[in-house]
């Protein structure tokens, strides 16, 4: 968390790491996008980039970045050396053998201010690249932070069920998920390629603001306290 300071206005920057939850590189059989989710996290990082609202006196903006698992398990990846299958936690090893990439990876997760998962769901719960990615980071890296869940799908649910399954695993990482839900049903109806809105009026877009809200609110309050007295 930084602040900006002039005359007229303080601005608190919050780093923000943004996990995307969908490896999915195939266009299936029937057609479509080879991956859904590349639609959903297009508008969040413009969301993201013009949103500046106001928390008391001070304006919030997010410095974020986005963790796609197609990158860090891809060749030279951060999390290359382990591959989806999570075969050498970061907490199980000698951090000194850590990978440099890996190691960046995590000391960037473990200073930021917040969290925003954007995740599909598979088999109606939390796709196995998500919770690979994140479970290869231990708790101590996330906690005393909020985090916020986004899930969407091709058919009128949202992902919905994948995010009552994300908040459990969010709770027990320590990252405490705000209770807003954001949940983007029939995407390509909503959503064009570019990742902009067909409608900009439709109602599921009111969603992300209203999440956005109580994240920056809660991650101000514990950026605060740790400050204050440090994690537990």
């Amino acid at each position: 968390q930084s602040n900006e300071t002039n005359t007229t206005m303080t601005t608190i920057t919050l780093k923000t790491i943004i996990f995307l939850g969908s490896a999915r590189n195939i266009t299936p059989p029937w057609g479509g996008d080879s991956r859904l989710g590349d639609r959903v996290i297009k508008w969040v990082k413009s969301v993201m980039e013009s949103r500046k609202e106001s928390l008391g006196a001070d304006t919030i903006a997010h410095d974020f970045r986005i963790i796609d698992p197609i990158e860090v398990f891809g060749p030279n990846g951060a999390l290359s050396y382990s591959g989806g299958e999570l075969s050498k936690p970061t907490f199980f090893m000698d951090q000194s053998t850590l990978p440099a990439a890996a190691k960046e990876l995590q000391e960037a997760i473990k200073e930021a201010d917040c969290y925003l998962v954007v995740s599909p769901e598979y088999n109606h719960t939390i796709p196995p690249a998500l919770s690979s990615v994140m479970g290869h980071f231990g708790g101590s890296n996330y906690k005393c932070k909020p985090s916020g869940i986004i899930t969407y799908s091709p058919g009128v649910f949202g992902g919905i069920r994948a995010a009552m399954a994300i908040q459990v695993m969010l709770h027990e990482l320590g990252c405490l998920p705000v209770s807003k839900l954001c949940g983007v049903g029939n995407v390509s109806e909503v959503l064009n390629e570019d990742g902009k809105p067909i409608d900009p009026n439709n109602r599921l877009l009111k969603q992300l603001p209203e999440l956005l809200t109580q994240l920056e609110w809660m991650a101000v309050a514990m950026a605060n306290q740790r400050k204050l007295s440090g994690t537990f």
